[in-house]
């Protein structure tokens, strides 16, 4: 499945989306922590101790319920219990687009992971009775540690930050080192042409949104990209919304211990995967977390160059050719979001009070795709 095809909504809205443009939205004032949940949230909490009998190795009772906050769009809950904490994913109640909210991916990636050593919260069931909590869910390990939303590190002292970056390089090259087949993992996407599947999907959303309109920028990016595509291809997994907000670092050292939020994983490109991760340094930091217009050098951080580099000895790749079009390719997804966002707010359909704020940035969002793009001619 593809990220565009299986969860729009998942790219378009939430906290931990790549289109949730208000800085407020990325604050941890707005989004860390947990509320409680009352009774009228619809889990049996009698049969949901009975399957955490049955599912969680040592678990004891009882449990407490709370809501991490945010905007996630799989609900996601904490679970108190004498034996420690978890956490339990589930799909939203209710109709579902196909293929949307797969809960059951995720534990599955996760589980898949996990088993290699890859820094995931160990699952330690799927549940598809949909009677316990209303929805399909899953139960995994409560990781804690530390969450920064501000791609500067500035939390961090200065001469530490680079290490924070070097680790969640690392991390990445790691996800792309796996051999999908040989972790189980074959099936888990389609395979070769990513490219190609992928600017055909958002191309196609861009031109049938009609009341969104058309702008310049994206005609000229949809005529570009299918033939500037790079040669050659590989099929890795992808976890397709790599950033410093969605990974858990140790309370006190510069070392992941758990990435989060793999909805959008798939079989794919390293190279797009990678260079989303890097459009950190060129993304306004209004838009999402970011580093654009600012010097990481006086962030005791490295250059895009040096970040660059070190991707590729984790790799062992000599260099990445044509770099800028995995930036453009990236940024014309991004804008084919907004202007999905645009088209819904035209029709009164958008299901955010903030979607037209949003919208500020589609602009320069088309204005970075374009740069990128004029620097591959």
């Amino acid at each position: 499945m593809e990220p565009g095809e299986k969860d729009q909504a998942r790219l378009a809205k939430g906290k931990r989306s790549m289109s949730d443009a208000s800085s407020d939205a990325l604050s941890a004032d707005a989004n860390a922590g947990v509320d409680p949940v009352g009774p009228d949230h619809g889990f049996d909490m009698d049969r949901l101790t009975e399957w955490l009998q049955d599912n969680v190795a040592g678990f004891r009772g009882p449990v407490k319920l709370f809501k991490f906050k945010g905007g996630q769009s799989n609900p996601t809950f904490k679970l108190v219990a004498d034996s420690g904490d978890y956490v339990l994913r589930r799909k939203p109640p209710g109709q579902l687009a196909k293929g949307a909210h797969a809960v059951d991916r995720e534990a599955r990636v996760l589980s898949a992971l996990h088993a290699q050593g890859y820094p995931v919260a160990k699952v330690h069931g799927l549940c598809t009775d949909e009677s316990i909590v209303g929805s399909m869910f899953f139960v995994m390990d409560m990781v804690e540690g530390r969450i920064f939303w501000d791609a500067g590190f500035r939390d961090v002292p200065a001469p530490k930050r680079a290490a924070y970056f070097s680790e969640m390089n690392r991390v990445l090259a790691q996800l792309h080192s796996y051999d999908p087949e040989a972790i189980g993992l074959g099936d888990y996407g389609r395979r070769g042409n990513y490219f190609e599947r992928q600017i055909g999907r958002w191309t196609k959303s861009y031109l049938a949104d009609t009341d969104a309109g058309r702008d310049a920028i994206m005609d000229r990016l949809i005529e570009w990209l299918p033939a500037a595509i790079p040669e050659g291809d590989e099929n890795t997994i992808v976890h397709g919304d790599f950033r410093c907000d969605n990974l858990i670092f140790h309370p006190t050292e510069p070392r992941v211990l758990a990435v989060l939020d793999w909805e959008l994983s798939t079989l794919g490109h390293p190279l797009a995967d990678f260079a989303y991760h890097a459009l950190m340094y060129r993304m306004p930091p209004e838009i999402v977390a970011g580093l654009g217009g600012v010097d990481p050098t006086i962030l005791s951080l490295p250059t895009e160059a040096e970040y660059i580099a070190e991707y590729c000895a984790n790799t062992g790749r000599t260099g990445i050719p044509n770099y800028d079009f995995y930036i453009a390719f990236n940024f014309f997804r991004m804008a084919a979001i907004f202007h999905g966002i645009k088209g819904r707010v035209a029709r009164g359909q958008a299901s955010s009070a903030h979607a037209a704020e949003r919208l500020v940035a589609y602009p320069r969002l088309l204005t970075l795709a374009q740069e990128a793009m004029d620097a591959c001619r």
